[in-house]
């Protein structure tokens, strides 16, 4: 097998929805809200050089997310020029959103979901590992759906959270 190193990187737009990605921590109330996203400030940190365009199309929770939200996600991604696509988003429903995204039809994009556990606000968050990790299997894997957690990817078919351990892993 011969692998290409010359890839040339693709356009890349971030569809950020909410999520423990996204979440701030009042001290106050001890409660979790948003405010603004991260996503700018973790791609700095991060020093990335790839050509990205962030666009926020909702600040929730992913358990608050119902047929409508995930319907306004695949119009944002059908409405995409670009062919690589990452979507911040929680955790909890994740794999049923790819599900949404998986049956819309969308043949020519490369459309990878990633979140966090911890909030990014937190400082020991795994979120701008995720979200580098996603970019980068944007960039490579062919057209499809894909849930990127932890440094894999997995098909959007093929995967679920495990709740007990908190880590997404393969399913037959």
């Amino acid at each position: 097998m011969r692998v290409d190193f010359n890839i040339v990187p693709m356009k890349t737009r971030i569809l950020v929805t909410g999520g423990t990605f996204d979440k701030d921590y009042d001290e106050l109330t001890g409660r979790l809200f948003f405010k603004e996203t991260y996503v700018p400030a973790m791609l700095q940190r991060g020093r990335c050089r790839l050509d990205v365009t962030v666009e926020p199309i909702m600040m929730i929770d992913s358990l608050d997310l119902d047929d409508r939200g995930r319907a306004t996600i695949v119009e944002r991604c059908r409405a995409s020029a670009e062919k690589a696509i990452v979507i911040t988003h929680g955790t909890d429903t994740m794999v049923e959103t790819a599900h949404a995204l998986a049956h819309a039809n969308l043949p020519h994009q490369t459309i990878v979901l990633t979140g966090a556990m911890v909030p990014y606000a937190f400082g020991s968050s795994d979120g701008l590992f995720n979200l580098g990790s996603a970019l980068s299997f944007a960039q490579v894997l062919p057209a499809g759906v894909y849930v990127a957690m932890n440094g894999q990817y997995f098909s959007w078919d093929r995967v679920r959270k495990n709740r007990e351990t908190g880590v997404f892993e393969a399913t037959s």
